[in-house]
């Protein structure tokens, strides 16, 4: 598995580097084949570290994100959040996983949901609209994430408010 890490105004020391791999490895390889890419980010707020963990394996992405005093602790913590994720969806990404993953890793009977439920179907009138305007939409419709077109590229986008406050922009990537 090939594994990237990035700081963000912070260094990363080559023992951590050693030991994410590592982690990452041991860990998260008998679920992902050689080509699955492991991407960690990690910021400093305050006295703790954020750590974000994003896996992409056959057109699946995991991600989790935790925070710590320890990048140590922050990169456990995230692995474990992705081997849970995992398990809760076994027998949906069974298929895309390694064929050997689950007999590996589990021995013992996991919580499967059988389907999701959808519970709402809703249609809506989208008008182009810039970013700005969309998130001032989506906070006075009080919620958190809000569809639109994008005014200035004619595609269909999703902002949403994160954990930490701020916002993102999905955008379709049509490479």
């Amino acid at each position: 598995m090939k594994t990237t890490i990035t700081a963000k105004k912070m260094q990363v020391p080559q023992n951590f580097t050693e030991y994410a791999e590592n982690r990452i490895n041991t860990r998260l390889g008998k679920f992902f084949g050689d080509d699955a890419d492991a991407k960690i980010v990690l910021a400093e707020i305050k006295s703790d570290i954020l750590l974000e963990l994003t896996v992409k394996y056959n057109s699946i992405i995991f991600r989790a994100e935790r925070s710590a005093a320890d990048k140590a602790v922050a990169l456990d913590d995230a692995i474990d959040k992705i081997i849970r994720q995992i398990r809760k969806n076994k027998t949906k990404i069974e298929k895309k996983l390694k064929d050997t993953a689950f007999k590996e890793a589990f021995a013992e009977p996991v919580e499967e949901i059988a389907s999701y439920d959808v519970i709402r179907h809703k249609k809506f009138k989208m008008r182009p609209m810039d970013v700005d305007e969309a998130i001032l939409q989506m906070n006075m419709l009080g919620h958190n994430f809000f569809m639109f077109t994008n005014a200035a590229t004619g595609e269909t986008n999703v902002v949403y408010k994160r954990s930490e406050g701020n916002y993102a922009v999905l955008e379709p990537d049509n490479d």
